[in-house]
């Protein structure tokens, strides 16, 4: 009579985390038009990894067009860009506590806010309410770039710069790990 009991038990542990452990997968059964994508860099000892949506140009016009300036836009496809930090950093100079969070951005013609919030999301279901940090950055110009390609660059022991790139657009946000 044990035996039953045992393996009702064990199966019930395997179905709760083989669920709980897929949760924050982007995984799907069918091929996206906005590929999933993510990149992690260690800077210092912190690691900063990102998961993302890649939605491409495809002949459109797409900042001022699809993705309209001065307006909160996901930063990617799909679900919210989740961007996590194993240990406090700072953003453009701004302390953000260890943690996953969503990236939003407010792209603009000269400069865009870069959002850190702490609601997790498919589309656009942002609450201002839940940012935690919004920063300023330059926009620059760059060479095309079908897909929306987040990166890194200048990664050094203090600092490393997150890039977005797509269209003919690049932003760098500099991140740096808290020193205790």
């Amino acid at each position: 009579m044990k035996q039953p009991l045992f393996y009702t038990a064990v199966l019930l542990f395997a179905l709760f985390f083989a669920v709980d452990s897929s949760a924050q997968e982007r995984t799907t059964d069918r091929v996206l038009a906005s590929p999933n994508a993510s990149v992690s860099q260690t800077i210092g000892l912190t690691n900063v990894s990102l998961t993302y949506g890649r939605p491409s140009v495809r002949g459109r016009e797409i900042f001022g067009g699809l993705v309209p300036f001065n307006r909160v836009w996901r930063t990617g496809a799909n679900e919210s860009t989740a961007i996590t930090f194993t240990d406090d950093v700072l953003i453009e100079g701004e302390q953000v506590e260890a943690g996953t969070y969503s990236l939003y951005t407010i792209p603009g013609e000269e400069s865009w806010t870069i959002i850190i919030n702490d609601k997790l999301s498919w589309g656009t279901q942002y609450d201002e309410n839940e940012d935690v940090l919004r920063v300023e950055v330059d926009a620059e110009e760059s060479h095309f770039m079908e897909r929306l390609m987040i990166y890194f660059e200048n990664v050094t022991e203090e600092s490393g710069d997150l890039i977005l790139h797509w269209d003919e657009t690049k932003v760098s946000v500099r991140i740096e790990p808290v020193r205790e």
